[in-house]
């Protein structure tokens, strides 16, 4: 009899694997705040370029918040659905 069934294997790397997903909203996170501390200085040092500034930041924001989506999504799946855990039959 093995110490750990092959099911269970796959459930704990499967909750790790979300785990180490979600960590993704850190980076994400970091750099959303460094990216807007540094859109406010530079509206601070030329404030006729705050459309353009705004603009640009609000795209760039939204780009980088799929990522965290994205990976929100994939821990889903990991955790609820887990299509690993069918290929063990």
């Amino acid at each position: 009899m093995p110490l750990v069934t092959a099911q269970a294997f796959v459930l704990g790397l499967s909750a790790i694997g979300a785990g180490i997903a979600m960590l993704v909203g850190i980076g994400v996170g970091m750099g959303q705040g460094h990216a807007t501390g540094k859109a406010l200085e530079s509206i601070a040092r030329q404030p006729e370029a705050s459309g353009k500034i705004t603009t640009t930041l609000f795209i760039g924001l939204a780009m980088s918040e799929t990522s965290v989506i994205f990976a929100l999504i994939i821990a889903i799946i990991l955790v609820f659905v887990n299509p690993l855990n069918g290929m063990l039959n």
